[in-house]
C-alpha cells in the first residue's frame, strides 16, 4: 500500500527498497497523489492496482481510472479508500460516518503514517516512500489479509 508518491519530483521510478515488498504483493493500493499515471502504469507490473485521485493528481490518473473514492473487497474484507481523511482530530468517527460497511479505511494526503484501530475498523495511512516531509523514514504499508479478516497492517521504513 502506497499512497503521495509525488511523480516525477519524487519517484523517478520505483525505488528498490519499495519494489522488494511490491513483488510479492497480490494487490497495491495506491491512497492518492500519484500525480502523473505512468507511475501506476509501472505499478501493474507487479500487481493488480487500486488508486483513488489526490488533489496533486491530473487528468491522466483520472483517465487511468483513479476516482475520489473506493469501496469495495479485499479478500472478503470490506474496505474504503481516499485521499484526504480530514483533520487529526475526530478522523475515527469521521471515517465511519463516511464509509460505515467498512472494516478497513485507507488514506494518504498528510504523508505521516496512521494506523488507529476501534471496535474492529482500522484507519490506516501508509505514509509516502518517496517525500516524507517531516517524517524519519518514508514508509509504505503492508496488510494480510484471509477469508475478510485483517490479520495484519503494518507501516514499513522504505528510506
Amino acid at each position: 500500500m502506497l499512497s503521495d508518491t509525488h511523480a516525477p519530483r519524487f519517484w523517478k521510478r520505483c525505488p528498490p527498497a519499495v519494489a522488494q515488498h511490491l513483488r510479492s504483493a497480490e494487490l497495491i493500493l495506491h491512497g492518492g497523489d500519484v500525480c502523473v499515471a505512468p507511475v501506476l502504469e509501472e505499478l501493474e507490473q507487479y500487481a493488480p492496482v487500486v488508486a483513488v485521485c489526490g488533489n496533486n493528481d491530473g487528468p491522466d490518473v483520472v483517465a487511468w481510472g483513479a476516482p475520489e473514492t473506493v469501496e469495495g473487497e479485499i479478500g472478503g474484507l470490506p474496505f474504503a479508500m481516499v485521499h484526504d481523511s480530514g483533520q487529526k482530530a475526530g478522523r475515527m468517527a469521521r471515517m465511519r460516518r463516511r464509509f460505515p460497511g467498512a472494516r478497513l479505511v485507507v488514506f494518504g494526503h498528510s504523508h505521516i503514517p496512521w494506523d488507529e484501530e476501534e471496535d474492529g475498523v482500522r484507519v490506516f495511512n501508509p505514509g509516502s516512500p518517496t517525500d516524507k516531509r517531516r517524517q524519519p523514514q518514508g514508509t509504505l504499508g503492508l496488510l494480510d489479509v484471509e477469508d475478510g479478516v485483517l490479520l495484519d497492517a503494518r507501516i514499513v521504513p522504505v528510506t
